[in-house]
């Protein structure tokens, strides 16, 4: 089989990753398999909740590199994976698993994708979503109470501790490995155009 399209998606929290996906997911439908950074988290199950809080999410340290780079080069030689699933209320990680098949297209989205370079080294095209940091942390407050059951207070502390400063210090600097940095996420039709166009001349 043709290995498939791997196509990096990253940028800051709230900044359009998964709306730029789910605007290739319509336009591809069953030709594209996703991985999601945030599924491969570090399993903290062995620490107490009230030291999982404590842990930094942001932090490149804070993933399992080595689960998702070996998942990633499976799919790219068209080996099924058991993706790992993390509950964000409890911050451990389930013990049930998804199943994920090869595809044509393969998208793996996240903060720090770009910061490793064994995974970068996988992608055909790396895209970067560039949003205001206003409309990000928005969009993060919005998303976290709505979906990860988390209070208004514990969202800005965790934003000021630790997702703001590892945005500076580490996401914004991922920025030159990118092929297209799309400004303003799904509202830019333009850049999504030119993405889908790139998709199609590649498949």
């Amino acid at each position: 089989m043709t290995p498939p399209l791997i196509i990096g998606i990253a940028g800051g929290t709230g900044s359009g990753k998964t709306t730029i996906t789910d605007i290739i997911i319509e336009q591809f439908a069953q030709q594209i398999t996703i991985l999601n950074q945030d599924s491969y988290y570090r399993a903290f199950n062995d620490l107490p909740f009230q030291e999982r809080e404590k842990i930094n999410f942001d932090h490149p340290d804070s993933f399992d590199w080595l689960l998702l780079l070996k998942h990633l080069e499976s799919l790219k030689n068209n080996v099924p994976v058991e993706s790992p699933v993390y509950n964000f209320k409890t911050h451990s990680r389930s013990e049930e698993t998804r199943l994920k098949k090869p595809a044509p297209i393969v998208i793996i989205e996240g903060i720090l994708i770009f910061d490793n370079p064994q995974l970068r080294s996988l992608m055909d095209v790396k895209i970067f979503v560039d949003t205001d940091s206003d409309i990000r942390i928005l969009r993060r407050i919005e998303r976290d109470m709505e979906e990860r059951g988390r209070s208004l207070t514990s969202i800005i502390k965790q934003y000021y501790d630790t997702v703001r400063p590892m945005n500076i210090e580490f996401v914004e600097p991922t920025k030159r490995f990118a092929d297209l940095i799309i400004p303003e996420g799904g509202h830019n039709l333009i850049g999504i155009d030119m993405i889908i166009a790139k998709i199609k001349s590649c498949l």
